[in-house]
């Protein structure tokens, strides 16, 4: 139990010190690139940190931290599709085991993706893969919902 309330502390720290960070700089891309960066160095676990943003019906990559990503994501297919068709978080423990998964790294053995919304439409996905299965629970569910909504504040 102190284990997960301690993981949403830090949450809550991390959102603290983002929004310190991104309040005086309007600017969705420039508040991504901080959060990622933050993330990607102070969160056990994770591997490749980053979003990935509609753009004329494609998902392409958009500020990220770690190795180098897919640039576009085929159509309707993998975690990140999921993310934003159903517009809902979702939580991958093995990759192996989710149809269709894209494999950027074959390093990536559990999978985060959480729906970038601006006025409730979803405009990408704040995607995080981890080295270790089943890396993410409900609180980083919880934690990176409320960190995405300081992009669009």
């Amino acid at each position: 139990m102190e284990k997960k309330s301690s993981k949403l502390a830090k949450y809550n720290r991390l959102y603290k010190q983002i929004e310190e960070l991104t309040s005086p700089i309007n600017n969705p891309i420039s508040r991504m690139a901080t959060l990622v960066a933050i993330l990607h160095h102070k969160m056990k676990g994770f591997f490749w940190t980053g979003f990935y943003l509609l753009d004329e019906g494609e998902l392409l990559v958009g500020p990220y931290q770690g190795p180098i990503a897919c640039l576009r994501l085929k159509k309707d297919v993998g975690v990140c599709w999921a993310g934003v068709n159903t517009k809902e978080t979702v939580v991958v423990d093995d990759v192996e085991e989710f149809p269709g998964h894209i494999a950027c790294s074959s390093l990536s053995k559990s999978e985060i993706v959480v729906p970038l919304k601006n006025k409730d439409k979803v405009v990408g996905v704040l995607d995080v893969d981890s080295r270790d299965l089943a890396q993410f629970d409900n609180e980083d569910k919880e934690g990176l919902e409320m960190l995405l909504e300081l992009i669009y504040k």
